[in-house]
């Protein structure tokens, strides 16, 4: 019984509304504000404006046009409310919240993994990929992991992961040295902020001179002068 008791507690805490509502809001005094108090106004049949009321008088006005009082700050001194219809608060609310998050920038970490004797060829081939990674957007996670006795290796586990950082400088930066931790040495690679294009100026085309076109004179035919003595 105790168990089923307590699980009901615990149900109990989870669907407590995260806002004072109503008959809830015990205090005597509250700051009410709002972008629908001409609306309320009209609805109750006297004036509301933002300002500090008694709880019951908002309470009478709440019931009169079907809304809800809702305390939106209780920390504030008199704590804030508004008057609003409670179940499409929440869902406004939510709505933003999830806004918010699909805004947020979401850090993506992409792993390389080097032996302390990996030669050029995969060196190159793995670095051309941190490229692409950090050129995406994504931090880079280089690791070199010691297997048994290559952990004698260590000093040559870090200049692997030094000469990486010195290739990628142009794509990235080291957030710090390389760290070994337990069997594995490893460094985090920010990507670099690229600098956005400036905005190409439209240059206005230069008005043309106006070339007056000429008109050139047609030759006048030869009239031959009529013969005055017949031969």
């Amino acid at each position: 019984m105790s168990r089923r008791n307590n699980n009901n507690r615990n149900r109990g805490r989870e669907e407590e509304p995260k806002f004072r509502v109503n008959g809830n809001i015990r205090i005597p005094e509250i700051r009410l504000v709002g972008n629908n108090l001409g609306e309320v106004s009209k609805k109750v049949g006297e004036t509301v404006e933002s300002g500090v009321y008694q709880t019951r008088k908002v309470l009478q006005w709440a019931s009169k046009s079907e809304l809800d009082l809702v305390e939106i700050s209780p920390k504030a001194k008199p704590p804030v409310c508004r008057l609003v219809d409670y179940s499409k608060f929440l869902y406004e609310r939510k709505k933003k919240e999830k806004e918010i998050k699909s805004k947020a920038v979401k850090t993506v970490i992409k792993e390389i993994r080097f032996g302390p004797n990996t030669d050029d060829h995969d060196f190159e081939f793995k670095m051309r990929h941190a490229i692409g990674f950090l050129e995406d957007g994504a931090k880079v996670k280089a690791y070199v992991q010691f297997k048994g006795r290559t952990i004698v290796f260590k000093e040559r586990g870090e200049l692997l992961l030094l000469r990486f950082m010195s290739e990628l400088e142009a794509y990235g930066a080291a957030e710090a040295m390389p760290r070994l931790e337990g069997r594995r040495m490893s460094v985090m690679i920010s990507p670099k902020k690229r600098k956005k294009p400036a905005p190409i100026k439209k240059r206005k085309p230069r008005p043309q001179p106006k070339v007056e076109a000429k008109t050139e004179a047609k030759p006048q035919p030869k009239v031959e002068a009529n013969k005055s003595k017949s031969e």
